[in-house]
């Protein structure tokens, strides 16, 4: 596990290089947080106070702590490892003496845990300030919710991967991105929490693991869901981890595998 560990150390220090572009997330992310928090607590007020079990405080702690995992959670479905496929370049990564799946995924985790200190706590910290927001008064939650959030943003490195890995068939993945973009911001809970989402709408959610890059890890970080309840979204994110990491395995598998039959 070493060599990974440090991979992820390596991710981490390569995405500190970049700290306008991390300086302009902030700023992107508290806008469009103030964007969020006009709407969706006019929502609430029109509600009459109260939606879905999401009140004034609970909406805004949704809002700004979904804004400041933006930078963190791949919703976008870009990688590296899709580069490299197309253009051939993973099969210097198949040379090497680490497992091409493990060695991306600890990279790409890295690089988004970096992303927390420049804009995802500095984002809640501004939401909290000047909005307010409802948030737990225990440290449980928050012990709970820094292992849903880690898991989190590992479940949304895994799903990408295999956006990247259908590459080795389709070459060109850019119209699978895109799809996986529309899909993911939608059913993770980016734009609206997908508790309020009719019943139909809500089952399809939470057969896909979008809502465990997103909503579970808001969800739990807030104390919005508690005791055995939080454990089983949490479960949940686990079991998704451990669903996409094993395909992800196979996939990488079929790919060498038509690589070498090509003779690439």
């Amino acid at each position: 596990m070493r060599p990974y560990a440090l991979l992820v150390l390596a991710g981490f220090r390569q995405q500190s290089a970049y700290r306008l572009a991390a300086l302009a997330g902030l700023v992107a992310n508290t806008t469009f947080g103030f964007l969020k928090v006009a709407i969706l607590l006019a929502t609430v007020e029109a509600a009459g106070g109260e939606l879905n079990g999401y009140d004034a405080g609970s909406m805004a702690a949704y809002i700004w702590i979904s804004q400041g995992l933006l930078g963190s959670v791949n919703l976008f479905g870009r990688t590296e490892v899709a580069e490299r496929i197309r253009t051939g370049d993973v099969v210097v990564d198949f040379l090497r003496p680490l497992d091409v799946q493990g060695a991306s995924v600890a990279t790409e985790v890295g690089r988004n845990l970096f992303a927390l200190l420049p804009r995802g706590i500095p984002s809640v910290l501004v939401g909290a300030l000047v909005v307010g927001m409802t948030m737990p008064t225990t440290p449980l939650p928050y012990l709970l919710g820094a292992v849903s959030v880690l898991l989190g943003i590992t479940v949304s490195v895994t799903t990408v991967y295999l956006v990247a890995a259908t590459g080795f068939w389709l070459v060109e993945t850019r119209g699978v991105q895109i799809l996986y973009m529309v899909l993911s911001g939608f059913l993770a809970g980016l734009f609206v929490p997908i508790s309020l989402f009719p019943a139909p709408l809500l089952a399809l959610a939470s057969a896909t693991p979008f809502p465990s890059m997103l909503q579970y890890p808001v969800d739990v970080l807030s104390g919005r869901v508690e005791g055995l309840a939080a454990l089983g979204l949490v479960a949940a994110q686990v079991a998704w981890l451990v669903a996409t990491a094993a395909l992800g395995q196979a996939l990488t598998r079929r790919g060498r595998h038509k690589l070498e039959v090509q003779g690439g």
